[in-house]
């Protein structure tokens, strides 16, 4: 089953604008697992679920060619309007047709890496391990990372509070919170034991802090799957919910800027595993 979700192109403006990079921490890891299990060349790397293409920059230097897959024509968008990398094709897929993560579009062992960010927990877990022995060479490599919800603010002595605002706002929607995002915040727990290779491995925590204003933490609290389906079942709540939070984090900062910068603390996860030879 693929689900049709960040299609908007609101949300794909958001996403695009808020959403966290990939660490270059979790790049490197991706790119040494590499290495170590397949030889030179490195030509054809896959983005699954590649929403504004993030992940897809990030991989682009280091392969011949990398192709992102999404099934938003507006993520899309945002992702062809950032210019720069010529040896990035995105490709929209109806999923009506051929080209979801669970039936993907390319010859049998023909891709080197298969990537998601943030995006495994969507998949068909058995459709998309089967497609993936499919379509990866001999010791190819799948590497399928996230972060969990989970995240610390801090500013001055009052880090705990703003945290805790943010976690007040997490519970309001977590009635609206889906099962595959459950998977993702058990750090894709789960798929990582189906998966068949014997070579594999989990990385649960990979640390990163960084700076981010009061508007962009945010925005990215708006990027969230479960506030979006809250903004479609009760418009007018959510937009008071984000107001308000932002609002908050202002008072308990002493602030009046949107754009006074915190710190935000992230753990990211990997799970890496490479196809026998």
């Amino acid at each position: 089953m693929t689900y049709r979700l960040f299609e908007e192109k609101d949300h794909a403006s958001i996403y695009q604008r808020y959403r966290f990079v990939p660490p270059e921490e979790i790049r490197d890891i991706i790119l040494h697992y590499l290495e170590r299990k397949k030889v030179q060349p490195h030509a054809l790397a896959v983005d699954l679920g590649c929403g504004t293409g993030q992940n897809s920059r990030l991989m682009a230097p280091h392969f011949q060619e990398v192709v992102g897959i999404d099934i938003s024509e507006c993520q899309l968008e945002e992702a062809r309007a950032v210019t720069g990398f010529n040896n990035i094709t995105y490709r929209f897929l109806n999923v009506s047709m051929k080209g979801t993560a669970e039936e993907l579009p390319f010859p049998d062992a023909s891709v080197d890496l298969l990537t998601a960010a943030s995006a495994a927990h969507w998949f068909d877990q058995q459709r998309f391990l089967l497609e993936a022995g499919r379509v990866l060479k001999p010791c190819g490599c799948m590497a399928l990372l996230g972060f969990a919800d989970n995240f610390r603010l801090h500013y001055g002595s009052c880090g705990d509070r703003l945290t805790d605002i943010c976690d007040e706002f997490k519970k309001v929607l977590l009635p609206y919170t889906s099962t595959q995002v459950a998977v993702s915040n058990t750090k894709l727990k789960e798929l990582y034991t189906a998966i068949p290779f014997p070579d594999k491995e989990r990385i649960e925590c990979i640390p990163l802090k960084q700076q981010i204003s009061v508007r962009n933490i945010v925005g990215f609290m708006e990027s969230f799957s479960t506030y979006q389906a809250f903004q479609r079942a009760e418009p007018d709540a959510a937009t008071t919910l984000l107001q308000r939070t932002l609002d908050r984090f202002l008072k308990e900062m002493g602030v009046t800027s949107p754009d006074t910068l915190m710190e935000v603390t992230l753990e990211y996860f990997c799970v890496l595993a490479s196809k026998p030879e």
